[in-house]
């Protein structure tokens, strides 16, 4: 489970002292925690709920990483980007633009959808299919131009 991996992967960074990684995996893991809370005891966490904890604080950390561009603050932006960097190898990896262009068409045949006003429907079509390998602003990119086009 992405959860041992995790654990694990903390105590790795400890043992080797690395300071950016240790503090960034200490935060993931709170994050768990909270969701662990949140559900309770007896319920387990799955993967499908660390990977939207992740893409959450990815999320987080580039909407900051701008911020702190447009303030000024280089330095404090890298430090976000960095975390990024260490966060994004628990997600799946991200299918190409050709895999994505061919759920986009599949659902959009069965749903009829060819018009922007679809968008809506479309857009929840291809992101259940894509189940986290897709992020959401390529896909609304790739639908906006499969509508358009």
């Amino acid at each position: 489970m992405l959860v041992q991996d995790i654990t694990h992967d903390l105590t790795q960074a400890m043992k080797a002292r690395e300071e950016p990684r240790l503090s960034t995996l200490r935060m993931l893991k709170a994050e768990l925690q909270k969701l662990q809370a949140d559900k309770g005891k007896g319920v387990e966490i799955t993967d499908d709920d660390v990977h939207a904890v992740i893409r959450r604080l990815i999320k987080q950390r580039k909407d900051a990483a701008e911020q702190y561009k447009a303030g000024g603050a280089n330095d404090r932006a890298e430090n976000e980007l960095a975390e990024i960097t260490i966060l994004e190898p628990y997600l799946p990896k991200q299918m190409d633009d050709s895999q994505l262009d061919a759920i986009i068409s599949e659902a959009a045949k069965e749903i009829g959808a060819s018009s922007p006003k679809d968008m809506g429907k479309l857009m929840k079509a291809v992101m259940a299919k894509a189940k986290g390998q897709a992020d959401g602003g390529r896909v609304k990119g790739r639908v906006t131009a499969f509508l358009n086009g």
